[in-house]
């Protein structure tokens, strides 16, 4: 195998396929492990995919990955406008880090949810692609090494 890559999901996104279908669509989290399970495997890689509903986890998930991992794909949801302890965890990692957010969130309603502080130290971020954004983020970290 040519490494891990490790997929955290942030608040609530265990509800996908249930939560504001209009905002995030049908696919369910299940869903979406299976297509990042079978972009990583074609790849060669392992996968690592987890969610969690709390930061202190969140943490402690980052900092257990922060070395020695092939890359990160994020979706911190909620965190990603006041988690400062993940930005600080994100600043440790010795790997690419891809932000992804299903929906837009730069055309939201709601303005504060455009800024994203997690932004500012990873790799680069996918928004509004819908799930598919997850499988493109696992695509591009394998395709680095």
């Amino acid at each position: 195998m040519a490494g891990k890559i490790l997929v955290l999901n942030g608040p609530n996104l265990n509800l996908l396929g249930e939560r504001e279908p209009a905002i995030y669509g049908s696919t369910t989290l299940a869903d979406i492990e299976a297509m990042c399970r079978a972009e990583a495997e074609a790849a060669g890689f392992t996968l690592d995919f987890r969610q969690t509903n709390a930061e202190h986890e969140m943490v402690e998930w980052i900092q257990a990955g922060r070395k020695g991992l092939a890359g990160i794909v994020i979706n911190p949801a909620a965190f990603s406008y006041a988690a400062y302890p993940v930005l600080d965890a994100l600043k440790l990692v010795d790997c690419p880090v891809v932000e992804v957010h299903i929906s837009n969130i730069h055309r939201r309603d709601e303005a504060w949810r455009s800024k994203s502080i997690m932004t500012q130290v990873v790799t680069g971020i996918i928004s509004g692609l819908g799930a598919n954004g997850y499988a493109l983020a696992v695509r591009h970290i394998a395709g680095l090494k």
